[in-house]
């Protein structure tokens, strides 16, 4: 029997695994509708033009490149960077999204490697062991050498956390006097724009280039932007080329994003809030079983900790998505309505979960999320006593 059916009651389904789960609302509906398009292959579709240009100017870059993903805006920006340097070495964090979540697609295609340097909890990098792994060029030696720097911001397995500008600006003086180019992995960056409340331009000033997501806070279906140096941005859209990434009268898609920046995101303020109230409430729980930091709640992501060897995370992710029509003996209001209540979530890593706010998520949406999340830890707490 399926989980739809355990149940007469009417269920409702909250979806807080990602914000890339969201939907175009009716007003960006209008204008993808409405879009004038070209053909994008020989730069002749209007909006995408515009979109582009548009975001080389928040960003304070010469030039910006629009490309279906995140995934490929990274990558493209990584064989960019590293043209003609097949077998040189790129630092990444030890847990960033371009090392653990993007196919090794920089080993497998750009022909680089990766080396990690530890992430702190903040996401920043170690910066005594970028030091110590920094490596230069010289013909005369075996090794490898340091070719790019990637960073993220927000850090998305750190849960959302918004890199600090002071080392942003340390990082980026430090990268210069190396001489060797810095890329941010910012998917969320405008969420960090939001929470710092600064521009964009200011968390990307010392980047020699910036991906980031249409698809996720800002609500487009589909896309991602590259932002750099005009002639680095003339590179990556001859390697987006050669990825397949090339598009037609992609201007439909492309007016969804001239959307977003103009109308979407300041809104990313009201996720944050959500997240917090969410993280607040399981907090005053008190759980020793399921914990959150509520300070580190920065943006629209929180990590939830399982501190109990017999629940998993996949166990947590049942709890949570199931549906049923028996009441159980639990000391909490409307525990049929949280019963007929599902919340999917996503498995993190090993002993969490994650939760992510966005665009989708009404207020009854998190009032009815919370009661759910605290129902399944006080039924972990009373199962697991200490």
């Amino acid at each position: 029997m399926s989980r739809k059916q355990e149940s007469s009651n009417p269920i409702k389904v909250i979806n807080l695994m990602s914000d890339t789960v969201t939907k175009p609302d009716i007003n960006m509906r209008l204008a993808m509708y409405e879009a004038e398009v070209g053909d994008d292959g020989y730069r002749e579709d209007p909006t995408v033009n515009l979109l582009e240009e548009k975001t080389s100017i928040l960003f304070g870059k010469e030039a910006a490149l629009f490309l279906p993903s995140g995934i490929m805006g990274n990558l493209v920006a990584i064989m960019a960077h590293t043209k003609d340097k097949r077998g040189c070495e790129v630092i990444v964090g030890n847990r960033s999204h371009i090392l653990l979540w993007e196919q090794s697609g920089a080993s497998q295609i750009a022909g680089v490697q990766l080396r990690e340097v530890r992430n702190l909890p903040d996401g920043t990098l170690d910066m005594v062991e970028l030091r110590e792994k920094l490596r230069p060029s010289n013909p005369l030696d075996f090794e490898s050498y340091t070719s790019l720097v990637c960073i993220e911001n927000t850090h998305n397995y750190l849960g959302g956390v918004v890199v600090p500008l002071e080392w942003l600006d340390q990082l980026g003086k430090f990268i210069k006097k190396k001489n060797i180019p810095l890329h941010m992995d910012g998917a969320r960056i405008f969420n960090a724009a939001v929470h710092l409340g600064v521009p964009v331009s200011r968390i990307a000033e010392h980047c020699d280039s910036v991906t980031f997501c249409l698809s996720k806070g800002l609500g487009a279906p589909i896309g991602a932007i590259l932002v750099g140096e005009k002639s680095f941005i003339n590179k990556a859209r001859r390697i987006r080329k050669a990825l397949g990434g090339s598009m037609r009268q992609v201007g439909i898609v492309a007016a969804a994003g001239v959307y977003a920046l103009d109308n979407c995101v300041q809104r990313l303020a009201d996720d944050h809030r959500n997240a917090k109230k969410i993280a607040q409430a399981i907090y005053h729980m008190a759980s020793p079983h399921v914990t959150v930091d509520p300070s580190k709640t920065d943006t629209n992501i929180l990590i939830l900790k399982l501190n109990c060897s017999r629940i998993t995370p996949t166990n947590f992710f049942d709890m949570m998505l199931k549906v049923t029509d028996v009441e159980d003996d639990i000391d909490l209001p409307n525990c049929r309505q949280i019963n007929s209540t599902s919340v999917r979530i996503s498995s993190m890593y090993d002993g969490c979960v994650r939760v992510v706010l966005h665009k989708d998520i009404s207020t009854e949406d998190v009032e009815l999320a919370i009661e759910k999340i605290k129902y399944v830890i006080k039924k972990i707490d009373l199962s697991n006593p200490k």
